[in-house]
């Protein structure tokens, strides 16, 4: 059968160059996001690291305390002092009140340490008038529907546009069957659905945090394959896939690919994984559940 498009590696050194700069360009962006949920998510829970606390702390909230106490011991730990923290937490614990608020110092304390960045020109709550202060000293419920319809659609238009070209680039290469290049290109829309339905789902209920870092890991996984096959298809066709580990994988692939093969071994995969989900998983999700 007839090519009906030009493969990656021969296409004119111009058009390498475009996709190349394109695919470093998001290729750092998507590191920097990565660090960026980090500092955000990651901190929910007071200590460095994504784990299932900080999802759910963003998204349904520690109704244990309030938004600002939560804040406080968390991401914003690093800006005030221990001493003024806690005359911050106690001033909310005595109830808020504003004929507390510049006698007991916490006002001073608010100007002096989040006024510079919480004000009326951020899209942060405005720290500078005192309606804002205590919009935050209610029980923290993690991330409003307001909040969430308004990421979420950005999320939708703008990361589905990134896969849009790196799918574009990816489906001119030719180590990847038909069949597998359609799923590796359809794969990313599917987890980007997932991640963004798991916000609203863990916002109903934390049980649905593990969708969260589920959907975000596939999404991650699959864009890396487009982009790392992609890169490696225009400038390093030969010593990787001709003479490389490419093509010891495609020998692999052609030895061990057949059905009746293929089953006991995913059969043995979904057995572990269902009894992982079992002894650990659910257990740990049940007890954070009752907590």
């Amino acid at each position: 059968m007839t090519q009906k498009y030009t493969p990656l590696k021969d296409h004119d050194t111009p058009i390498k160059v475009l996709f190349t700069g394109y695919l470093c360009t998001v290729g750092i962006g998507y590191l920097f996001a990565l660090v960026q949920i980090l500092f955000t998510h990651g901190m929910a829970d007071g200590k460095f690291g994504l784990s299932i606390d900080d999802i759910v702390y963003s998204y349904y909230g520690n109704r244990s305390g309030t938004v600002l106490e939560q804040k406080l011991n968390g991401s914003m730990k690093e800006n005030a002092s221990e001493q003024e923290r806690f005359e911050i937490m106690k001033w909310v614990r005595d109830g808020a009140e504003l004929s507390d608020y510049k006698s007991s110092g916490v006002e001073k304390i608010i100007e002096t340490r989040c006024v510079m960045c919480h004000n009326k020109e951020a899209s942060i709550p405005d720290f500078s008038s005192f309606e804002g202060l205590k919009s935050v000293t209610a029980q923290d419920e993690g991330a409003t529907f307001a909040s969430l319809t308004r990421v979420s659609h950005i999320h939708l238009f703008g990361i589905s546009f990134i896969f849009m070209f790196v799918g574009i680039i990816f489906s001119f290469s030719e180590t990847t069957t038909t069949k597998y290049k359609c799923i590796a290109i359809g794969m990313p829309y599917a987890f980007l659905i997932a991640d963004i339905l798991s916000w609203w789902l863990t916002k109903i209920h934390p049980m649905f945090a593990w969708l969260v870092i589920l959907a975000g890991t596939g999404m991650g996984a699959s864009f890396m394959f487009m982009w790392a096959t992609s890169l490696l298809e225009m400038w390093l066709f030969k010593p990787v896939f001709i003479n490389g580990p490419g093509l010891r994988v495609q020998q692999w692939l052609d030895e061990k690919t057949k059905l009746d093969e293929i089953l006991p071994a995913l059969k043995k995969a979904a057995a572990w994984l269902t009894q992982l989900w079992l002894k650990h998983a659910w257990p740990f999700i049940k007890e954070r559940l009752k907590k």
